[in-house]
């Protein structure tokens, strides 16, 4: 191997201009790696110090526990939400009325979401997610495009305390189903269709087939984008929508354990089942 001869090492450095230095986070190199060296040392203290930087229900005493290796426990005895740090300590100052979200459509459409709006859906999906049965801990799969309501579910999720785990809107639906099944979600946040080079991917019929052999699925809310021709069972399919109105916007973050399940992210599958890598609420924050 030593006769191997590596090009891809790079030894320039580029110095960032002073004025830009000193509006900085980090104002410089040696401060950055007196912060490395300190977190290497003492892993501990350092995760504690940071962490404070977040929104705590309860404010946890414990930082990094890597005891139990490879899993390890960040700030174990603290209390939050995910969806609180995202959303509602911001909503509070003048942050609330800049831009969270900026979207650009494929076919060109554009929306912009502030806090205090992102806010808002976020909170109205929740309740959408409630009415529909989920409970804090039920598994959620999100099967979409990308577009600003993938995020709205995800953070809604997460400010009930359920688990979601997003699915690639490229998978087939036998794709779909090993991974539904695998969570044991109980609802699929789905689209009509998505946009992709020009062309419809079609989604929901994707997930009708999957959900021919998903048991454990009790509904799904269908957000309408492409205006492509669906089925919808009446009973277990919903649109994103409709389903909006029948609910208020008044939802408050669920306190969840620091180590409380946020989402499950599972592998291709192109070598064999997928597997999914648990993330949990505060070490992800």
């Amino acid at each position: 191997m030593s006769s191997i001869e590596s090009v891809s090492r790079e030894s320039r450095l580029f110095d960032p201009p002073t004025e830009f230095a000193k509006g900085a986070r980090i104002g410089s190199r040696q401060a950055y790696d007196a912060m490395y060296q300190r977190s290497i040392e003492q892993p501990d203290a350092f995760w504690l110090e940071v962490c404070h930087e977040l929104w705590w229900k309860k404010a946890p005493t414990k930082g990094l526990d890597y005891e139990n290796a490879p899993h390890p426990e960040w700030f174990a005895d603290g209390i939050t939400n995910l969806s609180a740090n995202c959303l509602d300590r911001h909503v509070t100052t003048a942050r609330k009325n800049k831009a969270a979200l900026i979207f650009e459509g494929e076919p060109g459409d554009q929306r912009v979401y502030t806090y205090a709006q992102l806010h808002r859906e976020t909170c109205l999906f929740a309740n959408v997610l409630k009415k529909l049965g989920v409970e804090k801990g039920d598994r959620v799969a999100i099967y979409m495009g990308m577009v600003p309501e993938a995020a709205i579910a995800m953070l809604a999720c997460a400010r009930i305390g359920a688990v979601h785990t997003v699915i690639f809107g490229g998978f087939a639906a036998e794709a779909v189903r090993d991974r539904v099944n695998d969570a044991g979600a109980k609802v699929i946040v789905t689209q009509d269709g998505a946009w992709r080079r020009g062309a419809v991917v079609p989604l929901k019929p994707a997930v009708d087939k999957a959900l021919e052999e998903t048991p454990g699925v009790k509904h799904t809310v269908v957000l309408r984008r492409t205006q492509n021709d669906v089925t919808m069972q009446p009973g277990r399919d919903h649109w994103w929508h409709e389903m909006l109105e029948t609910v208020d916007a008044k939802c408050p973050p669920t306190d969840l354990p620091a180590e409380h399940p946020l989402f499950i992210l599972y592998t291709s599958g192109t070598t064999g089942k997928p597997k999914g890598v648990l993330h949990t609420t505060a070490g992800y924050m």
